[in-house]
């Protein structure tokens, strides 16, 4: 079952959203959408809570779990 999960990610441009979309591609099996100006990024996911964020963070920027949407 996939749930929509919301992040929290520090993304000042296109550039940190731009590795916010390579990592999560990467990742494989996941639909996400990132709101920029908000600094929200949303993970549709049936992969453990802990692996989205550890996944976030290998961009550098600092991601933290919101919850489910």
């Amino acid at each position: 079952m996939t749930t929509r999960h919301e992040f929290f990610v520090d993304m000042t441009c296109e550039g940190c959203s731009g590795a916010d979309t390579r990592v999560l591609n990467k990742l494989g099996g996941v639909q996400f959408e990132i709101d920029l100006p908000n600094k929200k990024v949303f993970i549709e996911s049936d992969k453990d809570t802990d692996v989205l964020p550890e996944t976030l963070k290998k961009t550098g920027k600092a991601a933290n779990y919101i919850g489910p949407k």
